[in-house]
């Protein structure tokens, strides 16, 4: 029996993901390590030695086992027995290089027609290979490659040790040669080492690019690039998809109408493990691998949140190995691209496709006809009547495929997208007829459907294009959802078993009637056959919270376009409508609530509705929101059907989000957790928790947070002009514009911060906290007030932007154009991140997910996926404030007896006063905000919203205890993972299983070398047989050189080893010095310590009798200063009485000469009438005389003359002073008169009025006195 020896073979380098995929072994070498004498025998396939077979036989035999070996347990020993043949150690070691798996030593036996071979492989690690699974797909390469292929029949030989495979041969002839031959050109993949890569990059830069290889830009230079990626990308791509044939598993069809995949270049070059490797071979040529990756424009596919949630949960697909494919629309320009001029959004085309898409693979092949509007006709089938739509418009479906690659697999899942194209026969027709222009208006009107994503539906045809737009993604996708499964199948019971297909959003709802119509028109199957089928294969996710944002179409709309489609919604509304009257009774309302028909003036068609009745599982995003979907959205459903609603709360990837992303995060976290794992397994993140006090870390953890920081800094600089500090709080709030999401709030509250700086004194300044506040995001087109609140957060910018008493402690930004790219850099550089949407009405809010992965702290309200996110992170590590969605209700009916802090009043009026300008184009913004139409409660939570701004300030100031929170946020997402959200659809929706790649397109063609050979050719085995004397002979003599060099490497290692042992001895020799030294210095220690402490205690009283000096003077000083003070002010209190008096004096002069005054004008006013003067000169003048004259007759004459004289003088007192009162009462009246008069009112004066009150008295008077006389 002859034996030969094999040295170690090195494994392919092209199947590096085997067992631990994520990295490359190109350099690695194989690794020897101790022996594990434990380890317990594995055994596999063992089977006992086959006779030898007769020359007449034509079978073949061939056993394969693994065994334990006696002198290296720390390989895996595969025997193997086989009929001996040309080429068959080849096949053999072939199996293993493709595997990844180093073979250590091999022996060849020889048993008249067998071979019995036995390797001892490892793993790429130099490991054993204990994983079953592993051993098992080894096992049936082995098998499948040496003897047999797919078709061929098995029989078991009975054995107590294996099993015995035999299968037939064929002879193939000619294809024998030709697969061969193949099979040499294509059994290795492309090289992953910097030469093999640079070859690549400048092939393609010559024959792809179309450029000279010696004068390439950046740019030429990045699509050479992509596409070098791209080759290794489809070679995974189809060996997965054949796979996956081969296997033929149940798989999910993701039908989404939006994809929001940013930049791929670096996500793909990561998932692949290729990224070290390229980046080397770039710098090579001159390169920067970072500089090419910015050359990449954004897809625009999507838009927002669930547009970027499609993606992520891709990328999860992808990598948990699960049959996927996605489906959604190439659109051509995208959403739109945000142009800020002068404060106002503005919209323009996005055109992304302008320089092509290296990543997309146009299937000019796979194209379906989309059919719209038409008629319905009756026809008979085989003695039945059955429906035919035909069809007025037809265009055609174009597909691109878009490779998704997972990380740590071999497996690429695929995303279709369609693109519309006009159908070739109507142009051919027209272009027949002579009609140019009409083929030119149908290849717009077709390419228009693919064009642009969400078109505004305001008028009638911006409605019909965005059916045509859901409908024609939908019938392509079912299209060739229905042929690749009529490729294996042939009955359309086991279609439920085979797909399941997910509805994201109402936007596919259509799909539901879609396969309606092709189970019933096209493939014949009955109504309730088609009905069980339906009911089985579809699931429904619903991202909306409120009865508003549920999509309606309709009828007259849907009729027209989609004719047959109508009459199956008729027809399922019909049927579920009769079924649930059995169920709860003619309640005409409930009846009228779940119907799929809306009955008003508008007659709509309700597409969630559909979608529930219809679907096996409804999904809610978050606990919350499936709550509210449960008792508020789908009530009179969730009563009905409980078991059919669930709830996944949405994820996001963390291998675009970290590793992407935010690269210094992703090393520092592998560094601190010890492993990569993470990455897909991301629940390992919350080891760090156990490192969150780390001093190291903390240092660590800050200098990554500033790396990230400069970066978006100088971002910000480029972008604006604007220079901000890196020592402020990046404050960010990025997301879609629109009022429930609150982005007003954030700029009211930044206009609240600015006026308490402005109103500060400069010491009060110097403790705020600095802040960068940047917004970003879009505005729909058509949303007025979302375009007001950009324009406003322009305004309040300049503002404070050039405010020179505010400085760096506060700056806002508008990042405009907002998408993934630059999610990318603000993401890992924000401090805080604002979710500030009214409590109840965010279904999940993803964006929170991708600042929490990377440390930021949020600022939240208790809305969507935020309440999982407490239960996580814990209260402590977030800030909270708003009202909580219960009582959002509560608040809302409050209406105008609602009262809203006076410092949401000031800001509001700051903003209508015109503080920042424009107080006219802002009054309906500011209208929206106050009294009862506050719909989204800014002012209700604008207090709590300030308390929790305040106390992330006073957080942000402690560095230790924010650096701990930034911490332990990242190590609480794991939760938020879409690895976590997909698998949870898998188990408990969607019902499959992963199906990893383990290289069976390589058995396959391995196995069709062996397919024909005759394996009686003695001479060409025993030439083969030299031409491995020869190898083995060549690899002895490497093998003798390798042991020289081994041993040369050992005597420098002994020497090395004696070297340090001196340095040892000389070491212990001056620690001995040292220690003598030390003693001989203990004496000297203690003087000198003591003359230290005599020296201390001098110094401590000299230093108090200073200090005592020093206070009595400050003393005196003080006094001295006292008494100056009080001596100037005693000095002033002289001189203020001193002028006080003098003024006293001049007072008390003009009093008196006023009293003087008076007295003569009072005396003067007294005798202005006629009648007073005379009645006063005779009582003043002329009747004393009498007086004097009566007073001496009367002493002559007697008492009696006396006596009438002084009644009479009495009398005429009384009647003196009656006139008096009567001349003032009457000069009242007078002038009351003359004011009510018209005419005489412009004459009433003081002195007018006193003449005519003496006139109406003396004239009487005077004329009675002339009557007497007469």
């Amino acid at each position: 029996m002859a034996t030969l020896s094999f040295s170690p073979l090195k494994p392919n380098t092209l199947f590096s993901s085997f067992l631990f995929p994520s990295k490359n072994i190109s350099s690695r070498p194989i690794i020897y390590t101790r022996p594990h004498r434990n380890t317990p025998p594995l055994t596999f396939f063992a089977a006992k030695r086959p006779p030898a077979a007769s020359a007449t036989n034509s079978s073949s035999s061939v056993t394969v086992e693994t065994v334990s070996p006696e002198n290296d347990a720390n390989s895996t020993v595969f025997v193997i027995r086989a009929r001996n043949r040309t080429g068959l150690l080849q096949v053999i070691t072939r199996v293993f290089n493709i595997l990844g798996l180093s073979v250590e030593k091999a022996t060849v036996d020889f048993e008249e027609d067998y071979f019995v071979m036995t390797f001892f492989v490892t793993d790429f690690r130099g490991n054993k290979i204990d994983d079953q699974k592993s051993l098992e797909s080894i096992n049936k390469a082995l098998i499948d490659a040496i003897d047999g292929d797919d078709d061929a029949a098995l029989s078991v030989a009975p054995s107590d040790r294996g099993v015995v495979v035999r299968k037939p041969r064929l002879d193939f002839g000619k294809r024998k040669g030709q697969a061969e031959r193949m099979l040499g050109l294509m059994d290795v993949f492309l090289k992953n080492d910097p030469i093999s890569l640079q070859k690549d990059i400048l092939h393609h830069v010559e024959y792809t690019v179309a450029r000279s290889r010696f004068s390439f830009d950046d740019f030429e230079a990045y699509q050479a690039l992509a596409h070098s990626v791209r080759d290794r990308l489809i070679e995974r791509w189809h060996d997965t998809l054949i796979h996956f044939k081969k296997e033929d598993p149940k798989r999910v069809y993701f039908l989404s109408l939006e994809f929001l995949m940013g930049r791929s270049l670096s996500n793909i070059v990561i998932n692949l493990g290729i990224r070290d490797q390229f980046a080397d071979a770039l710098s090579q040529l001159g390169f920067d691998f970072e500089v090419l990756a910015e050359q990449e424009g954004d897809a625009c596919l999507g838009n927002g949140g669930l547009a970027r949630l499609s993606a992520c949960q891709m990328d999860s697909l992808a990598t948990l190995d699960y049959p996927a494919v996605g489906y959604g629309l190439r659109y051509q320009y995208g959403l739109f691209r945000q142009v800020i001029v002068d404060g106002f959004q503005h919209e323009q085309p996005d055109y992304w496709l302008n320089f092509g898409n290296p990543w997309e693979i146009e299937r000019v092949h796979i194209t379906y006809p989309v059919k719209f509007y038409g008629t319905v006709t009756d026809e008979f089938l085989n003695g039945e009547k059955c429906k035919v739509w035909v069809p007025g418009e037809m265009v055609e479906a174009v597909a691109y495929d878009n490779p998704i690659p997972g990380y740590g697999t071999r497996n690429t899942i695929n995303l279709r997208l369609w693109a519309a194209k006009p159908s070739d026969q109507h142009d051919m027709e027209s272009f027949n007829t002579g009609d140019y222009v009409d083929a030119v208006v149908n290849r717009q009107r077709a390419e228009s459907i693919s064009s642009i994503l969400y078109p505004d539906d305001r008028s009638y045809q911006g409605k019909e294009l965005r059916l045509k737009q859901q409908y024609f993604f939908v019938s392509a996708s079912v299209q060739d959802i229905f042929r690749r499964f009529k490729d294996t199948h042939k009955k359309f019971d086991e279609f439920p078993e085979k797909v399941a297909l997910q509805l994201n959003d109402t936007h596919p709802s259509l799909a539901i009637a879609e396969v309606m119509r092709v189970l019933l028109d096209e493939e014949h199957l009955s109504w309730h056959r088609a009905w069980d089928i339906i009911c089985k294969i579809f699931s429904f996710t619903t991202h909306t919270v409120s009865p508003e944002g549920l999509e309606k179409i309709p009828v007259d709309l849907l009729g027209n376009l989609l004719p047959r489609h109508l009459q199956i919604i008729y027809d399922i509304n019909f049927n579920f409508v009769e079924e649930l009257k059995k169920m709860i009774g003619l309640d005409y309302d409930r009846l009228t609530r779940m119907s799929i028909v809306e009955e008003g003036a508008v007659k709509n068609i309700r597409m969630a509705n559909l979608s529930v009745i219809c679907s096996h599982t409804v999904n809610g995003v978050s606990r919350l929101h499936s709550e509210l979907l449960r008792t508020k959205l789908f009530k009179d459903f969730y009563d009905l059907w409980p078991h059919k609603f669930q709830y996944k709360t949405n994820g996001v990837t963390q291998r675009r989000w970290i590793v992407v992303s935010n690269p210094s995060l992703c090393a520092l976290i592998s560094k601190w957790l010890g492993t990569e794992a993470w990455i897909r397994d991301i629940d390992l993140l919350i080891g760090l928790r156990d490192y969150a006090t780390n001093a190291e870390l903390h240092q660590e953890w800050k200098m990554v947070k500033k790396v990230n920081k400069i970066r978006l800094a100088e971002y910000i600089e480029a972008m604006s002009g604007l220079k901000v500090s890196l020592d402020a709080m990046f404050d960010v709030q990025t997301k879609r514009i629109h009022e429930y999401k609150r982005q007003l709030l954030n700029i009211l509250g930044i206009i609240h911060r600015y006026d308490c700086i402005k109103n500060m004194d400069k010491n009060d300044r110097k403790k705020v906290v600095p802040r960068v506040c940047i917004i970003g995001g879009k505005a729909a087109p058509g949303y007025e007030i979302a375009k007001k609140i950009i324009k406003l957060c322009h305004v309040v910018a300049e503002k404070i932007n050039n405010d020179n008493d505010i400085g760096d402690l506060l700056k806002l930004v508008f990042i405009p154009d907002y998408n993934v790219s630059v999610a990318e850099m603000v993401i890992p550089g924000a401090d805080l991140s604002q979710h500030l949407s009214t409590a109840g009405h965010e279904a999940s809010g993803t964006g929170s997910m991708k600042f929490l992965m990377n440390g930021c702290l949020l600022l939240a309200t208790a809305d969507g996926s935020t309440i999982e996110m407490v239960e996580e992170i814990g209260q402590d590590n977030m800030f909270l404030f708003g009202a909580k969605a219960p009582e959002v209700v509560a608040l809302r009916k409050k209406g105008p007896t609602l009262k809203v802090p006076l410092q949401f009043s000031r800001v509001v009026r700051m903003i209508r006063d015109g503080h920042f300008g424009f107080e006219d184009y802002f009054k309906s913004l500011c209208d929206k905000i106050e009294g009862t139409s506050d719909y989204f409660l800014l002012g209700a939570d604008f207090m709590s919203y300030l308390e929790a701004q305040a106390a992330a300030d006073k957080a942000f100031v402690d560095e230790e205890r924010w650096t701990k929170m930034s911490i332990l946020s990242a190590a609480g997402s794991g939760r938020f993972s879409s690895d976590r959200t997909i698998q949870e659809y898998a188990e408990n929706t969607w019902d499959i299983q992963p199906c990893s790649f383990f290289f069976f397109l390589f058995f396959f063609f391995l196995s069709l070398t062996s397919q024909g050979e005759q394996s009686k050719n003695h001479n060409l085995l025993i030439l083969e047989l030299r031409d491995a004397k020869l190898k083995i002979s060549r690899l002895e003599s490497v093998l003798e050189e390798r042991i020289q060099n081994l041993n040369a490497k050992t005597l420098s290692l002994k020497e090395h080893a004696k070297s340090l042992e001196d340095m040892a001895n000389k070491s212990t020799y001056l620690q001995s010095a040292l220690s003598d030294l030390k003693d001989h210095s203990f004496l000297a220690d203690e003087k000198l310590n003591a003359l230290e402490e005599e020296v201390h205690g001098l110094w401590a009283v000299s230093r108090k009798n200073n200090f005592d000096l020093h206070v009595l003077e400050l003393k005196a000083q003080d006094a001295e200063d006292r008494l100056e003070a009080v001596t100037s002010q005693v000095g002033k209190m002289a001189e203020v009485v001193t002028e006080q008096w003098v003024q006293i004096q001049h007072l008390e002069l003009a009093l008196q000469i006023a009293k003087m005054r008076a007295l003569q004008a009072q005396k003067q006013r007294n005798i202005r009438c006629t009648f007073l003067k005379f009645i006063d000169g005779i009582s003043g003048r002329h009747l004393p005389k009498p007086f004097k004259a009566l007073d001496s007759y009367s002493l002559g004459k007697g008492p009696i003359i006396r006596y009438y004289v002084s009644q009479a003088l009495q009398q005429l007192k009384r009647f003196y002073s009656a006139i008096r009162r009567s001349h003032a009462e009457l000069q009242a009246f007078i002038k009351g008169e003359m004011q009510r008069n018209e005419l005489t009112a412009a004459f009433v004066n003081d002195e007018l009025v006193f003449f005519l009150a003496s006139a109406f008295i003396t004239f009487p008077i005077l004329g009675a006195w002339m009557l007497l006389l007469a």
